[in-house]
């Protein structure tokens, strides 16, 4: 199935922006915490705990009286919300056979039953599918409600959205990392994802293995070409979360020993109002920001003086000669509006 364009946005409730399961009504059979774990679900034949078959997701034990279980999801950020998935990989024959979604916006732990608004209603899941559902919502929500009937199992829910920040009140003298995640920064586009998404880049933190950062597959053309490794190359796009003054690049190789990029570039661009697509297209013919930079593995490298003067930008193009792997992307500056 191919994913919807939403699943490109900032999944809001990621356990390293700060989301977390705050109550379940019932996880007898796998623990809540599951629900929201960025790795893809897995199955481990054999592997059984205290209480049965281990699975990895959210599940709940067989109802044997009236009513269903539910799961409450406290977002890493609050935002506006475009879309759901829910992931019911290797639960077979204990999914539930329907689910909705209800937000709220609340500032308590675990918001009242009349703070809640259904934006996905009763739906029929499949077992072992994953299930994507689209909302035309503008407002801003901080928790999600995932409701099974009456109950069963489910890997995974992703929300995804956009990040709110509340621009107006911001220190404008202040100096932040302008593509950060948790300020909204996002990942819009990377030609290769095979070991790694380039959202991981700018995720908060350090990264804590050679899993937690974006790294592409090794080119093909080397099997041909000897000098394979000064020509072809790598990228991915990002936007930032807010136009700004790029004062400092850190880019990171924290655990890429052999296999981090042998150069980097960064090209840059003032856009608004323009399809992920057209910016895309656009994104080769971009001014340099920060020029070809040798690197090293399993380190920081940062750049001030390097960095070229363009003035405000909301848009980078991270180019990695030829391929391979890095941990975090950070671009310290101030907004520009």
């Amino acid at each position: 199935m191919t994913k919807p364009d939403f699943t490109n946005l900032t999944n809001l409730a990621r356990v390293r922006l700060g989301a977390v399961v705050v109550y379940a009504t019932d996880d007898f059979f796998a623990d809540k915490a599951r629900l929201i774990e960025l790795q893809s679900p897995v199955f481990i034949d054999g592997k059984y705990d205290d209480h049965g078959k281990w699975m990895d997701g959210w599940e709940s034990r067989r109802k044997r009286s009236q009513g269903h279980d539910f799961a409450v999801i406290k977002l890493g950020r609050s935002g506006i919300i475009s879309g759901f998935e829910v992931d019911t990989s290797h639960f077979t024959g204990h999914f539930p056979p329907f689910a909705s979604i209800e937000v709220a916006n609340s500032s308590t732990e675990i918001p009242d039953d009349n703070e809640w608004h259904e934006l996905v209603g009763k739906t029929a899941l499949q077992g072992n599918s994953q299930h994507y559902f689209v909302t035309n919502n503008t407002e801003i929500w901080t928790h999600v409600r995932l409701h099974i009937y009456p109950d069963g199992g489910v890997a995974r829910l992703r929300v995804y959205g956009q990040v709110h920040m509340d621009w107006h009140k911001f220190d404008k003298s202040k100096t932040i990392d302008l593509a950060a995640l948790e300020y909204g920064g996002r990942a819009i586009y990377a030609n290769d994802t095979h070991f790694g998404v380039p959202e991981n880049l700018i995720a908060p933190g350090g990264g804590i293995n050679m899993g937690d950062g974006w790294e592409t597959c090794r080119r093909l053309e080397r099997a041909t070409d000897p000098d394979y490794w000064t020509k072809a190359h790598d990228f991915a796009i990002l936007a930032l979360a807010r136009k700004g003054m790029i004062e400092r690049v850190v880019i990171d190789t924290a655990y890429f020993k052999g296999n981090f990029p042998d150069r980097v570039s960064v090209q840059a661009a003032n856009l608004s109002g323009l399809p992920d697509e057209e910016i895309i297209k656009q994104s080769k013919d971009w001014p340099d920001l920060l020029g070809e930079q040798k690197l090293a593995a399993d380190c920081e490298h940062e750049y001030e003086t390097e960095i070229k003067a363009l003035g405000p930008i909301t848009h980078i193009r991270l180019n990695i000669y030829p391929d391979g792997g890095l941990s975090r992307l950070r671009l310290f500056g101030k907004i520009a509006d």
